[in-house]
């Protein structure tokens, strides 16, 4: 009730009554129902932030019902994209995609089918960072990020990394552990982060560079070893696992957020409604804990701080896709 009332004061009362202006009234009347798509396999860490936000959307001034998750695996979530650039600009629909998708993407495909104008950024959901992490075809002897280098060195035939999928960040994070520490360290891209951890947990593959908390059932299980994590300081849901910067790489580092975005047309009286909302569900203690179970934070924020986020690890990472030499042709 809060946030409708605050909401209802920031457009100057007029959509309490709906009388003075049509988009006021639907923002005020809120929407029936809202489908949000995910562009990855449903029980990943995405996800985890589509169905639990979505969860709690319902009663408030945005939409009187909890929101539907729609899962479009594929093509590194470009495909839940393409879905929402063509989908009603009323609010809606809304995707959860990864900054990746918005900043890093379009330097390496040179026929996206969306451009960043063709969205309306909602808010950020929930930050992440990404870990290495290895499985029962790497010795147990092997317990740092040096040890691992050496090991891969020793064995080119299997040294391989897993990723949810070409051109992710993750994909860019073991890309430039094999440039910075001289090892040929060979990329397999999967459709989403689980299936690559389940076949490092399986010993198809000996390693995999995903989001970290989708390692944290198996390192708990004993089942992987986590050796390094991407984040400025160590995450706080792996905090013996020292971060690539600790470990002489000082590059590796990246903070990803999953967050909301609406299509472009959306208006902006409805942008604001379902920011409000969205952002009070992030600050629920039972959405705060669940996120961090799977190794996420949730963090909120306004419009126009996500835009500025997107646009400045857009140019941070034009510099590093150029170094790493990837597109989606090669």
């Amino acid at each position: 009730m809060i946030q409708r009332r605050l909401f209802v004061q920031a457009l100057g009362g007029s959509a309490a009554l709906g009388m003075l202006h049509p988009l006021a009234a639907l923002a005020a009347e809120a929407i029936n129902q809202v489908k949000i798509f995910y562009g990855f396999p449903a029980g990943s860490a995405g996800d985890s932030v589509a169905r639990r936000v979505g969860d709690k959307l319902g009663g408030s001034a945005f939409t009187k019902n909890a929101a539907v998750v729609d899962n479009r695996p594929g093509a590194g979530g470009r495909i839940a994209l393409e879905a929402l650039k063509t989908s009603p600009a009323d609010g809606s629909v809304l995707a959860v995609c990864q900054a990746s998708a918005l900043s890093t993407y379009p330097h390496i495909y040179s026929k996206l089918n969306y451009a960043i104008a063709d969205f309306a950024p909602v808010s950020i959901g929930a930050v992440m960072t990404h870990g290495l992490a290895v499985g029962p075809m790497v010795p147990a002897s092997v317990k740092t990020l040096k040890d691992y280098i050496a090991w891969a060195k020793a064995n080119p035939k299997e040294a391989s990394y897993g990723s949810p999928g070409a051109g992710s960040t993750p994909h860019f994070l073991g890309a430039l552990l094999g440039l910075n520490s001289g090892t040929d360290l060979k990329h397999i891209p999967y459709r989403g982060s689980l299936p690559a951890v389940n076949d490092v947990v399986g010993g198809q593959i000996a390693s995999s560079m995903t989001p970290a908390g989708d390692y944290l059932p198996f390192a708990k299980a004993g089942k992987l070893r986590v050796l390094a994590t991407s984040g400025n300081t160590r995450a706080p849901y792996l905090p013996d696992v020292p971060t690539f910067a600790e470990q002489g790489f000082p590059e590796i580092v990246a903070e990803e957020w999953f967050g909301f975005i609406a299509p472009a047309k959306t208006p902006p009286e409805v942008i604001k409604a379902a920011n409000a909302a969205i952002t009070a569900a992030l600050k629920d203690p039972a959405i705060v804990d669940g996120l961090f179970s799977v190794g996420l934070v949730a963090q909120g924020s306004t419009p126009e701080e996500m835009r500025k986020s997107i646009q400045s690890e857009y140019e941070r990472w034009g510099p590093l896709v150029k170094k790493i030499g990837f597109t989606a042709e090669s």
